[in-house]
Parts: structure tokens; C-alpha cells; sequence
């Protein structure tokens, strides 16, 4: 299917849900879905909800609100504590289910005291092929995808967001904190904090897509090939900051940045 009958497939889905809410997390995907919504239903009819938490940085929550106010979009901002969630701090294959089950706990009260009639959120078409438990939190919550719908995939999404004017369309993709530590071992803030500071720091050195992975006191590195000689030449400044942050040892992974690298963990589990 052409992108732009992709795009046309996209719009119709939406006007038939009328009123929606939208999960808003201001990455690529979510940004994109917002202001399609927004053009296809107008702006009293479409309502964008950023959950602020612990796995949440500071610096997405107020990207978050710019992008909003760019797209000129209602937007309300709620708190939320993933840490509070029972199952999820013990990070087992479920945690994003959890997680995301709590969240569609949070956005239904809101879409029925407002008078919306759906709830959707940012899942897309490359989703179908990897682990993402969140997708059966938001099949029992009856929250859908439009994007994965229309089976429109990343790329694409990029370049509609470019042709649009959305300074997302070629935003570094985004996950929450959580996804950096190992599976089985305990989520906790003082961890969460330290990947959040060892990120920014990299991030000031210009590197783009940066994953600092952690398995207890190891740092396992992930940026863009292109960007590793960047962070090699930068290697005693990058180990003395992420040591003081906590790490003990601090590594770069030779493949490269790879989007939920750690779920390569649970080949031997039931993923269902």
C-alpha cells in the first residue's frame, strides 16, 4: 500500500472514533498521531495526556508540552508512579505490561468524565514483530492503535512527520528508563536516575542515539556505529561520569544501538 493510501487509511480510522485521547509521550510516533488527530478531528475533539513518572525524564515532559502547544492541542499532564505498580518493579517479561496496563487505568477515568469515545496510543506497524506485552494491556482495555491499523511502519511515519513540518520526524527513538535495566533485576529510583544522568551526559557530547544498558554495576554503552569513535575519544571523561553516577564498570557495545537489545534475553521464555 502507498503512504499516502496508508495516510488516507489512517484519517478514515480516526473519524470514525470521533473523540479520542490520546497517550502522548511526544516521540515520534505519538507526536505524529496527535496531530493527525488533530487536523482529521479538530481540536475540541481530541485530548492529549502525558503521564509523568519515575521512568519519564525531565527533559521529554517538556519537550512533550512544546510539541503540544506547536500542534496547538489540549494537553494535560498526570502523574503517575510505575514503582508503586505491584509486578512491576521485580522487572520480569511482563514489566511493560504492567506498565501499560496502569496507564490505560489512569487515561479511561478521563476519557469518560470528558466525553471521549476512545482511547489511543502510539503502537505502530514494526511493533507486531517484536515483544511488546503492552499491546495485550491495550487489547483488554479496548485502546487502540490507529498507526499499526494503517499499517503504517517507522519510516514512513518519518517522512509524513517531515512532509508535515514536526520536528519529531527524525527524533532519536525513545523508551522508557526502565527498558535499560537487565530483566530480573529489581527497578529501583536510585537506578533509574543514574541511566537518566549517564544519558544527558552522553547526549552533551553530540551523540544521537545513546542506551546506557545496565546490569548491576556494568554499563553496557549503545550508540550509533558512526558515533562510536565519537564516544571512544571521549572514553576517560564517559568513565570517570558514569562512575560517579555509580557504575563500577563502564563498556561499549560493539554492536551498536539496537531498540529493546535487552529482550534478546528472553529467547528462552514464553512470550505470550
Amino acid at each position: 500500500m502507498e503512504i499516502e493510501s496508508k495516510y488516507q487509511a489512517l484519517t478514515s480510522i480516526l473519524q470514525e472514533m470521533k473523540r479520542v485521547v490520546v497517550a502522548f509521550s511526544g516521540g515520534v510516533d505519538s507526536t505524529f498521531l496527535l496531530k493527525t488527530a488533530v487536523d482529521t478531528l479538530g481540536v475540541d475533539n481530541v485530548l492529549a495526556v502525558t503521564a509523568d513518572s519515575e521512568t519519564y525524564p525531565t527533559s521529554e515532559r517538556e519537550e512533550a508540552k512544546s510539541l503540544a502547544a506547536l500542534i496547538g492541542a489540549n494537553h494535560q499532564i498526570i502523574q503517575t508512579s510505575e514503582l508503586a505498580i505491584p509486578g512491576y518493579t521485580e522487572n520480569d517479561k511482563n514489566r511493560c505490561y504492567f506498565c501499560k496496563n496502569s496507564l490505560f487505568d489512569h487515561l479511561v477515568p478521563i476519557m469518560q468524565q470528558k466525553k471521549y469515545q476512545n482511547i489511543i496510543y502510539g503502537v505502530i506497524a514494526d511493533d507486531v514483530s517484536e515483544y511488546r506485552p503492552g499491546m495485550r494491556a491495550a487489547k483488554e482495555q479496548g485502546v487502540r492503535g490507529p498507526l499499526q491499523e494503517a499499517n503504517l511502519f517507522k519510516e514512513e511515519i518519518r517522512q509524513l512527520s517531515k512532509e508535515m513540518g514536526l520536528p519529531t520526524w527524525d527524533k532519536p527513538s525513545f523508551a522508557c528508563l526502565s527498558s535499560r535495566i537487565a530483566y530480573g533485576e529489581k527497578i529501583t529510583q536510585a537506578k533509574l536516575t543514574k541511566v537518566d544522568k549517564s544519558e544527558a551526559f552522553l547526549k552533551t557530547l553530540g551523540l544521537r542515539q545513546v542506551r546506557v544498558r545496565t546490569h548491576n554495576d556494568i554499563a553496557r554503552i549503545e550508540v550509533e556505529p558512526q558515533d562510536m569513535q565519537k564516544l571512544l575519544a571521549n572514553h576517560q571523561r564517559v568513565t570517570e561520569k558514569l562512575q560517579s553516577y555509580g557504575y563500577k564498570f563502564v563498556t561499549m557495545d560493539l554492536v551498536g544501538y539496537k531498540s529493546g537489545s535487552m529482550n534478546t534475553t528472553l529467547s528462552h521464555v514464553n512470550r505470550s
